[in-house]
């Protein structure tokens, strides 16, 4: 395959010594965290029935895509999109290395727009695989690099750093995607599913979208998120997961407000979305309350909300903190409702 007059074999993966050495400090960590993470990321080509209107009926015809992907395990487990793979008829994915293998679809969770697929190592190879990293430590500022296929163009990469935190953003099934991180990391089209990773090789994040309208603005799916998500497609084939019913993002709080309302954590959960006739809705939660604690535990962030609920049980009572403002404004007040378990299986 030829990359712009050359071929795959001939592109020069390895910096030595001395280019890094006369390399400024910023270029060095890209390139160290290129040739960490590079070889285990992979371009996720699918084939799916598209429908479409002519004047003559309705007719459906196979079109292929393609998006990205991250080896994370050495048997051939992959972290890529659930929209990436969603109804695909056929799976192949692309190795750095430019070789090409079937791969299948473990689990699928379009609340997340997380998939795990997998590919059988050739002659039982080892597969290049990418660390995981921690997506609860990261700070406003901190440099991140982007690893996909945009266009098709494999092994793209592009270096940024963290815009912001804890966005939340509506998903390709129009339901809302809590605590992403924002960053100013170029993605386009076809990068969705690769790797966002840290200065230290890390993989902190999966790529998912950009906002049309926008110049500038890609967004990631935290890892802890994926790793907990991945964890029960391989595990269960689905997700089942405690829900209350709403949708939010993490607010700042001032300091007057925590004094007075006695809140301990400089966050908060701003519900954004209420379910219609759900548990929260039923408890007379409404847009705008602001959750600061469940179950008596503070309440910084979407993540935090989360962490408590999967462990619950269906049916389960919770006693939930939370900020509402009236006409005399700000009051602290409290709503008991019932946990309900929902699941995503795979397809």
């Amino acid at each position: 395959m030829l990359w712009f007059g050359k071929t795959k074999s001939d592109q020069q993966t390895h910096a030595t010594a001395a280019e890094l050495a006369a390399m400024d400090a910023y270029s060095r960590a890209v390139v160290g965290v290129v040739e960490r993470v590079g070889p285990a990321v992979v371009q996720v080509g699918v084939a799916k029935t598209a429908s479409g209107n002519t004047p003559f009926g309705v007719t459906s015809r196979v079109v292929e895509g393609a998006g990205s992907g991250v080896i994370f395990a050495p048997d051939g487990y992959i972290l890529t999109n659930s929209h990436v793979v969603d109804g695909a008829l056929k799976i192949q994915v692309t190795l750095a290395d430019g070789r090409d293998l079937p791969a299948q679809v473990v689990g699928n969770d379009p609340e997340t727009d997380v998939a795990v697929v997998r590919i059988n190592p050739p002659d039982g190879q080892k597969l290049p695989t990418a660390k995981l990293g921690d997506s609860d430590h990261l700070h406003v500022g901190q440099l991140v690099v982007a690893i996909g296929s945009p266009a098709g163009l494999q092994s793209t990469v592009t270096a940024g750093i963290i815009s912001a935190l804890h966005r939340t953003l509506p998903g390709y099934g129009g339901r809302m995607i809590e605590d992403i991180v924002q960053t100013d990391a170029a993605v386009n089209p076809g990068n969705s599913g690769g790797p966002l990773v840290n200065a230290a090789g890390e993989v902190i994040g999966i790529n998912v979208a950009v906002l049309q309208a926008t110049q500038g603005l890609s967004f990631a799916i935290p890892i802890n998120t994926v790793n907990w998500v991945a964890s029960m497609l391989m595990r269960d084939g689905e997700v089942r997961r405690a829900v209350i019913g709403i949708a939010g993002q993490a607010v700042m709080l001032t300091q007057s407000a925590r004094r007075a309302l006695h809140i301990e954590t400089p966050t908060a959960v701003e519900v954004l979305q209420v379910v219609a006739n759900g548990p929260a809705a039923q408890a007379g939660i409404r847009p705008g309350d602001v959750i600061f604690t469940i179950e008596g535990k503070p309440v910084a962030t979407v993540d935090d909300l989360r962490r408590v609920l999967e462990r619950l049980p269906s049916g389960s009572q919770v006693q939930v903190g939370l900020v509402r403002v009236g006409q005399s404004g700000p009051v602290v007040a409290e709503a008991r409702l019932r946990v309900v378990v929902a699941s995503t299986r795979a397809r």
